[in-house]
């Protein structure tokens, strides 16, 4: 086993939970650089292993700006702020975690519908505001009997599936190629159509971006809400904000959005049907630690010159 050199450097792209510092450190220094400054002075020459989450890009131009770099790792699940192709020609491993934030993710998509039909927010809001009495004006529903369309059946689309069924909804899944499911499949625009929520769990890819457009929002019921805890890119925003201001869609909650965070003035924000949080799905307490974790154990088996684990490396 090869021990690294104590000139070698880890950097991160965004802070990591502290007992995954601790391992980090084993390795040589860790350093944070979560703005474009700080970046701008990181020692590149003596970078080993770059690890990031959510918000934290590894272009091409870092992969080549580190000639000592090892491996490049994400705590998290998606891989769409990794330049896979770069890695892939430099030969530099990349690791994540595959399954890690199933149950915690699952679980927000969820708390998103049930917040968001049962119109937990402004009614909540309204009370703090001493308006006691817009309970005479409190339009909230029920998931119970109603249609759920889930698009991207994969550990967490059938998280979702399973709690789904113990609220007693009807689970409706999008087809696609090679997908086997114990729930009915549908195209794309039927379960559109047919469902009162929607919920998104695909990666976002060339094919994905942007799935969900003008045409698809019209598909849907006035009355449906969509839910989004994968990829914001996944909707085109500016089109949901269109079907909200014009009533043809009953709701928007997501907890990731196309470009985050949002602008101030971004029209979603104000938007009375729309509920959003801040991209912690996966930040609750004990999944954010094993997520984080088990990345830095990870990272420092490969710079060791020892093997992570299988299901951790991109394939």
């Amino acid at each position: 086993m090869s021990a690294p050199s104590p000139a070698s450097v880890v950097l991160l792209l965004e802070t990591l939970h502290a007992d995954a510092l601790a391992l980090l450190a084993q390795v040589g220094e860790v350093l944070v650089a979560d703005n474009e400054r700080d970046l701008g002075r990181a020692p590149f020459e003596r970078v080993c292993a770059i690890l990031t989450r959510s918000t934290g890009r590894v272009s091409r131009e870092l992969f080549e700006r580190c000639p000592r770099l090892q491996v490049v790792a994400r705590a998290g699940v998606g891989l769409d702020n990794v330049d896979l192709v770069t890695a892939k020609e430099l030969g530099i491993p990349v690791l994540f975690t595959p399954g890690a934030n199933t149950a915690t993710t699952g679980e927000h998509a969820i708390a998103l519908l049930l917040a968001l039909t049962r119109r937990i927010d402004p009614i909540a809001r309204a009370v703090a505001a001493g308006r006691w009495r817009e309970r005479a004006n409190y339009d909230g529903d029920e998931a119970q009997g109603k249609t759920l369309g889930i698009v991207g059946f994969g550990a967490i689309g059938r998280r979702v599936a399973s709690i789904a069924d113990a609220l007693g909804m009807r689970v409706v899944v999008a087809q696609h190629a090679g997908l086997v499911a114990s729930y009915p499949l549908l195209a794309l625009d039927e379960l559109l159509r047919s469902a009162d929520f929607v919920s998104l769990h695909l990666p976002l890819t060339p094919a994905t971006r942007g799935l969900i457009g003008a045409a698809q929002l019209a598909t849907m019921k006035p009355t449906a809400c969509l839910i989004n805890t994968a990829r914001g890119a996944l909707v085109d925003q500016v089109a949901l904000h269109c079907a909200l201001a014009q009533g043809e869609l009953g709701g928007f909650a997501a907890d990731v959005l196309d470009g985050e965070p949002p602008s101030p003035d971004d029209p979603l924000l104000a938007c009375d049907r729309a509920l959003i949080t801040p991209h912690v799905a996966s930040l609750t307490a004990s999944t954010y630690r094993a997520m984080c974790v088990l990345t830095a154990s990870n990272v420092l088996a490969v710079v060791r010159g020892e093997q992570p684990d299988a299901r951790c490396v991109h394939r």
